[in-house]
């Protein structure tokens, strides 16, 4: 038959060949991955080299080879990055780290406004029985990003549409690459506010929140107990509660760990207490005017006071997203529609600073951190509205980020566009954000 045939002189043809090829090809040296990392160069001069790649482009490189894999996957890797941001030399940017739904079941990213690139994080460990996971805080501290507390509903619980608020705590290691289990809080919390506070020893410290969950209004709880967390012991304790109920706040630590532990304050901002209804039908919140201050020592005597009204009788006040720039020393920034305003700690008022180039639509969320010394004004362009289903074929694409970034020292702005790799819109209502410095 002629194709067994034909397929016979074909294997005796590529065999010969091959053999052929083999009998010119000289055998490749065997070299240890672990001599050097990259040929010619010695391995200090190497790591220092890769140090300077951009870390969303890390996790591409490792697959070059084995050494790359090694030393990519290391601590050496970050820690050479700090000792080269601490020598004033290419300062380390902040990278930004965005939690655009629940993290159990959409990955987070990692930005990076310097060279607008992206990196997805591995999904955070999934619980079967809890879903919705939102209002939960992201925070940083070292090479790790901690993810507390939050709102979601239980399918354990009754009835299924309450929702609850959790106090697990799960931590990422960029060093190993894998989400951590941790002690949780003494009381479960979302909205509520946090601070890292790096130092000999790293804490985090909590305070406030309640159980209110994105789907509802003006329902849920308000608390005022305060944690501070002890990384190394992996610890909780409780601490002097605020002076009254505080939900949906922001917590801010002024100080830093160049300077003395005793000298530090925690800063709980914005929030509200209570709610009233508007013609005995409608639940609206009362949200505060004032901040309450806490005093860090070492010695554990802690203490709160209350910074009066911000805003005074005469003026309504703002409900917008708060920042903290370091400017020399924390300043408070706030977004209330297209103005920035400045947070002025002698008169304690807030004043207008400067107004965002483009407006956005007041109806669309914007997003609004502080990255590099400068504020982030994220908008989101060519997306679609999530409660609208007739443009859900069309365009499935989260569309491209606009960002506009004030300087406060300079009082300039600049913009860019970003292309987020996201398969859906980023509602900034209720996407959680971080920095983190990589």
């Amino acid at each position: 038959m002629p194709l067994p045939i034909f397929s016979s002189r074909l294997q005796c043809s590529s065999s010969s060949s091959s053999s052929s090829r083999s009998s010119f090809l000289r055998p490749k040296p065997r070299i240890d991955p672990s001599l050097t990392l990259i040929p010619g160069l010695s391995n200090d001069v190497a790591r220092l080299i890769l140090s300077f790649v951009p870390y969303p482009h890390i996790s591409r490189l490792k697959s070059t080879c084995k050494s790359w894999y090694a030393f990519l996957s290391s601590k050496t890797l970050i820690s050479l990055r700090h000792s080269r941001d601490n020598s004033n030399i290419n300062n380390l940017s902040h990278l930004l780290c965005i939690f655009p739904q629940d993290p159990s079941i959409s990955p987070p990213f990692l930005f990076d406004p310097v060279t607008l690139s992206w990196r997805s994080l591995p999904l955070m460990p999934c619980n079967p029985h809890v879903y919705g996971l939102c209002n939960f805080v992201a925070v940083a501290l070292g090479p790790y990003v901690y993810v507390l507390g939050g709102s979601a509903f239980d399918t354990r619980s009754y009835p299924l549409d309450v929702p609850l608020p959790t106090s697990s705590v799960f931590r990422y290691s960029f060093v190993k690459s894998v989400w951590e289990r941790l002690s949780p809080m003494i009381s479960p919390r979302g909205s509520f506010a946090c601070a890292a506070m790096p130092g000999s020893s790293d804490r985090i410290i909590v305070a406030g929140g309640g159980s209110r969950h994105t789907l509802f209004g003006a329902a849920g709880s308000r608390m005022s107990s305060v944690e501070i967390y002890d990384v190394e012991k992996d610890e909780w304790r409780e601490m002097d509660e605020l002076p009254r109920f505080r939900a949906g706040c922001i917590g801010f630590l002024v100080g830093n760990e160049k300077e003395k532990e005793e000298e530090r304050e925690f800063w709980v901002m914005g929030g509200y207490g209570g709610s009233r209804t508007v013609s005995g039908i409608l639940p609206v919140d009362e949200y505060y005017k004032d901040a309450a201050v806490m005093d860090l020592r070492v010695d554990g005597g802690e203490k709160w006071r209350i910074v009066g009204d911000m805003w005074g009788e005469e003026v309504r006040p703002k409900l917008g997203k708060i920042v903290a720039v370091d400017c020399g020393k924390p300043v408070f920034f706030m977004l209330d529609k297209d103005w920035i305003l400045r947070y002025e700690v002698g008169l304690n008022r807030w004043r207008k600073e400067s107004s965002v180039p483009k407006k956005a639509h007041y109806d669309k969320p914007v997003g609004f951190v502080a990255l590099n010394g400068e504020l982030h004004v994220m908008i989101l362009l060519d997306g679609y509205n999530l409660m609208d289903t007739r443009h859900t074929r069309q365009q499935r694409k989260a569309g491209s980020l606009m960002i506009h970034m004030y300087d406060p020292k300079k009082k300039t702005w600049r913009s860019v566009v970003a292309k987020p790799p996201f398969n859906h819109q980023l509602d900034f209502r209720t996407t959680v954000m971080c920095t983190i410095r990589l």
